[in-house]
């Protein structure tokens, strides 16, 4: 049995370049004992990137699935990939560093939606260009948009820190204030839940990747709005690279 892979993103979101062993290798993928790779989840697409190998080859990753125990199968094939083996993982930067400013500034407007609006999240997809979120919210209407944008983009003009602490899963179902979705559980990993902290801010349970501040994300914008039920409203958003500040 292959054991469950160490994910080296929930300790530094910053990792991005890592050794690992390869433990397994099957037709079309390996698997290895750790992995600065995110392999997707919470509406954020698992990252790219490269593995090299010690004679020099390097191979494309574009897809990372993780199975029910925990091992996170890389997408990728080589005559030169056997059990034993040690590897370079490289991220594409870049792509990660745009995926986490999404992932955060959706951090920041689901807490202020729930603060202000009472609305949860139903449901997100983060790309590299833009996002959208989707929420249940009563009485929501456009008009109601410029007001977001500007307690969002005050939030992240704060410079708060981001950084992650794992609660025992007992305590953190003694704290349904970080719950965002009433939908979705999020993942309990040996006993516990990963909970990412906006300080001074926020906290909630979030397994995705994030930036180190909110000075880091940019300005926020949401661009266009669709009704997707009665009271299922989608917010689509953008992030320029600058951030007025006070």
């Amino acid at each position: 049995m292959v054991p469950a892979t160490r994910r080296l993103y929930w300790a530094d979101d910053h990792c991005y370049e890592a050794t690992a062993k390869i433990l397994a290798v099957r037709e079309d993928a390996i698997a290895l004992d750790q992995t600065c790779f995110y392999p997707g989840g919470g509406g954020q697409p698992c990252d790219h990137g490269t593995l090299t190998l010690p004679s020099g080859a390097v191979l494309p990753v574009t897809l990372v699935q993780p199975d029910a125990e925990r091992v996170f199968w890389h997408i990728v094939a080589h005559p030169e990939l056997t059990p034993g083996l040690t590897v370079t993982l490289r991220l594409d930067a870049a792509r990660r560093q745009a995926l986490a400013r999404y992932h955060t500034v959706l951090h920041v407007l689901n807490t202020i939606a729930l603060r202000d609006y009472s609305a949860w999240i139903t449901g997100a997809q983060i790309d590299v260009a833009y996002s959208r979120i989707d929420f249940k919210w009563e009485g929501f209407t456009p008009a109601v948009c410029p007001e977001l944008e500007s307690k969002v983009n005050a939030v992240l003009a704060g410079a708060h820190p981001l950084h992650a602490r794992y609660l025992p899963e007992a305590e953190f179902h003694a704290r349904p204030d970080l719950l965002r979705t009433l939908e979705v559980s999020p993942p309990v990993i040996d006993g516990h839940v990963r909970v990412v902290a906006i300080e001074s801010f926020d906290e909630q349970a979030c397994g995705g990747t994030h930036v180190p501040t909110t000075a880091d994300v940019g300005r926020f914008t949401i661009y266009k709005t669709e009704n997707k039920g009665r009271i299922n409203k989608r917010l689509y958003v953008r992030l320029d690279d600058t951030l007025e500040r006070p």
